[in-house]
């Protein structure tokens, strides 16, 4: 009898932690849905409200490029992705991006709250995977930093939102 119940009992409590993971979201989500990688799951936490939509966009990891404009990458034949998604009406939030190959790329999440395509710092918010408060300045580099194997890496980022000049950015 024991045999029957214990199992029963295990998969009963693990399905409310796995109704609670959110789907990937974005052109991508299909690469970190099915395990197939390269790629980057970041689950998105802290946003301000359910409004726009959000962005990840991947970099080479070297100071030159760091976010550099997408024309000059890729007119350089450089490494450069973006993919976008609405923002989820509620629940958990995840975006995955594939990344071209395993090796060390630039990351940056930011949460387009107007739709405009165009970084707004009085509204719009921002992450990278460090999680380090941005204060006032642009995201450095070695903040930005992550190394992917050919599986799926996940990640986790905490949007900031500005909070006033002189405390610059920081999580709500």
């Amino acid at each position: 009898m024991n045999r029957i119940i214990f199992p029963l009992l295990a998969a009963a409590l693990a399905l409310p932690a796995a109704a609670s993971a959110a789907a990937p979201v974005g052109e991508d989500a299909a690469a970190c849905a099915a395990g197939k990688g390269p790629a980057v799951l970041v689950k998105v936490s802290g946003l301000r409200d359910r409004t726009g939509r959000m962005k990840l966009e991947l970099y080479p990891a070297n100071e030159d490029d760091w976010l550099e404009h997408r024309t000059v990458l890729q007119a350089a034949g450089k490494t450069f992705r973006r993919v976008w998604a609405d923002v989820p009406a509620n629940g958990a939030v995840a975006m995955c991006i594939k990344v071209p190959k395993p090796g060390r790329y630039g990351l940056v999440f930011t949460h387009d709250r107007d739709g405009k395509n165009k970084f707004n710092f009085r509204q719009d918010g921002a992450g990278v995977p460090s999680n380090r408060k941005l204060g006032r300045a642009k995201p450095k580099l070695a903040d930005g930093v992550i190394d992917v194997g050919a599986g799926v890496k996940t990640i986790n980022i905490t949007v900031q939102y500005l909070h006033g000049i002189l405390s610059g950015f920081r999580p709500d």
